[in-house]
């Protein structure tokens, strides 16, 4: 993050950032706080300017509140983890480097200042252990020394139980010099005895408009029509939107499209059953069947729109055409039965189940 990046460029939710930076002022901030909001929304990066804020050596103020300066060294090395996903990579690649015995028993956790932790999902399971909850309580009772503050991210709610009941203990009798942020987009996955002890932000959507304003300034390779599609379908989430990948989208779209036709037409599956073999087992066939779902669901949820007299809430505004002529072939309770199917589609891609059976199974079943 560049040294004049600040609370201030933080896109939206300012009452949200106000309330933050008073209780800053006030040297108030919780010893535990949750963060929730969308995929995109800005959760992390809000996480780490709270890090920098409670630890900057400089102690600017921007419109009378606390902020943070950007370049001194605290600011700096804890900058250092913005980029979340590349030290994460980094975290993964030097552990499977060690000797099987070793590797067995680390725990990804990524540390580039001594008083700031961040802790994401361990893999191939992405969820996050006991053992990565067993070494932040051994951390942060030690009183810090290079910074004011300890300060502890969760960068995702999905805890193992064990997990979640060690990290209620630290929140039972948290040490006063330290701060726990815990990242969800859904709060209801935490144990409610968590999420009682935290003080609660929720960062909302963005409007439409704010999204597109902002893809003008940021996707200059974009054109108008992609810039709206693309404000539509990020959900009001800034980042979602500026990291955008609209050919990665209308490809997974091309797909979805062509399973919802078989389904609801109940033709020729030759189509479908080419389309379903591609995706394949592995992290790459993963992350694709991943993509294919949330689009799915999107286009699901459009055609909710349509039969439901909203056609203004329609996100995939380019093919609303398409999309019209789809919803006059199904019932409400056709695209509730799909919805659930794809949940079903969802819960067996995380017990290992074969990709391309599961989604033909999903085409086929639902057909007229």
């Amino acid at each position: 993050m560049s040294p004049d990046v600040s609370f201030q460029d933080f896109h939206g939710n300012q009452e949200t950032i106000t309330r933050i930076r008073e209780m800053l002022a006030r040297d108030r901030f919780p010893h535990a706080v949750i963060i929730a909001g969308p995929e995109g929304a800005g959760k992390y990066t809000l996480a780490q300017m709270i890090a920098k804020a409670l630890n900057c050596l400089e102690h600017p103020k921007h419109n009378g509140l606390p902020d943070f300066c950007g370049h001194c060294s605290n600011c700096t090395r804890i900058a250092q983890a913005d980029d979340l996903e590349s030290r994460f990579a980094e975290a993964v690649e030097t552990r499977e480097a060690m000797r099987e015995a070793d590797k067995r028993e680390a725990r990804i956790l990524i540390q580039t200042h001594p008083e700031v932790i961040v802790v994401p999902p361990d893999p191939p399971q992405m969820l996050i252990k006991v053992g990565q909850v067993r070494l932040v309580i051994d951390s942060v009772f030690y009183k810090p020394v290079e910074a004011r503050r300890k300060v502890v991210i969760f960068s995702e709610s999905s805890f193992m139980k064990e997990a979640a009941n060690s990290l209620l203990k630290v929140l039972e009798e948290p040490p006063e010099y330290a701060s726990l942020i815990l990242l969800t987009t859904n709060p209801g996955e935490l144990l409610p005895t968590i999420r009682s002890r935290c003080v609660s932000f929720t960062l909302g959507a963005l409007p439409v408009n704010e999204l597109e304003s902002a893809l003008d300034t940021c996707r200059e390779d974009l054109k108008p029509a992609q810039r709206e599609l693309i404000a539509r379908l990020s959900n009001g989430a800034m980042g979602r939107a500026l990291s955008f990948n609209l050919e990665e989208y209308v490809e997974a779209r091309a797909s979805a499209l062509t399973m919802l036709r078989s389904a609801i037409t109940g033709s020729d599956h030759t189509e479908l059953f080419k389309i379903t073999e591609t995706y394949r087992a592995g992290a790459e066939g993963r992350d694709k069947t991943d993509q294919l779902l949330r689009t799915l669901y999107a286009l699901l949820e459009d055609l909710l729109m349509l039969k439901s007299g909203t056609p203004e809430l329609v996100r995939n505004t380019d093919i609303r055409g398409e999309l019209g002529r789809l919803s006059q072939s199904v019932d409400f309770e056709w695209i509730v039965t799909a919805s659930q199917r794809l949940a079903e589609v969802e819960r067996g891609m995380r017990r290992n189940l074969l990709r391309s059976l599961s989604l033909d199974a999903f085409a086929t079943s639902l057909e007229r």
